[in-house]
């Protein structure tokens, strides 16, 4: 369903809102190598004091989908290892994260899954980058939004679940090059041990 000019503007709202309770978050957010610079860029913020409706997402990160008709999108990620890791709004629309890198990309775009991966590939790395919240959440209608590039890389989980995302979408597309992370690591975890070089190098060794 379509989100009316209402909708947005109230997750806008939301996500500006919570986007000053940001300094909370530094510590969580230095820990995986994104700066409070790069925090700004793509609105973060925590969830200190919430609106109405949102008491259940006290105390987590406010992750803000951001095209350019607006915020479509909240999600919620917990910074003290609480169970769900993740939450959404509810009735929301699944969404790409960072869908305005494929109005930058040229040759290539990469796909990860998660926003903090894709945070890490988009901002740490600099290299163009959008990503699935989960592997279950892919929509047919995602593989034409990548279709005109030369290569798309997708950056697999070092899991099962994350190969066979990755061979998926292989077998709709002809431009993928899978990337698989080792076993138990993810695009974050790799870049946090092994620099932005690591994954320019992998992109360099396709060409």
């Amino acid at each position: 369903m379509k989100q009316s000019i209402s909708q947005r503007e109230s997750l806008t709202r939301a996500a500006k809102y919570y986007h000053h309770a940001l300094e909370l978050a530094e510590d969580y957010l230095a820990e995986r190598g994104i700066t409070k610079a790069q925090a700004e860029k793509v609105r973060l913020g925590v969830v200190a004091d919430p609106l109405t409706g949102h008491e259940n997402y006290t105390g987590r990160l406010s992750i803000p989908y951001i095209t350019r008709s607006g915020v479509v999108d909240l999600r919620f990620r917990s910074m003290d290892g609480q169970d769900p890791k993740y939450m959404g709004l509810p009735g929301a629309t699944t969404h790409l994260y960072n869908v305005t890198s494929l109005f930058h990309a040229r040759e290539y775009i990469c796909v990860c899954e998660g926003e903090i991966d894709t945070m890490t590939l988009a901002l740490s790395c600099e290299i163009p980058s959008v990503g699935v919240p989960g592997v279950n959440n892919w929509k047919k209608h995602y593989n034409r939004l990548l279709q005109d590039f030369e290569k798309v890389f997708i950056f697999a989980d070092g899991d099962q679940p994350g190969m066979d995302f990755a061979k998926n979408l292989a077998r709709e597309l002809s431009n993928i090059i899978i990337v698989q992370m080792p076993d138990g690591e993810d695009v974050n975890s790799m870049y946090l041990k092994e620099g932005k070089d690591y994954f320019l190098q992998k992109i360099a060794g396709s060409e």
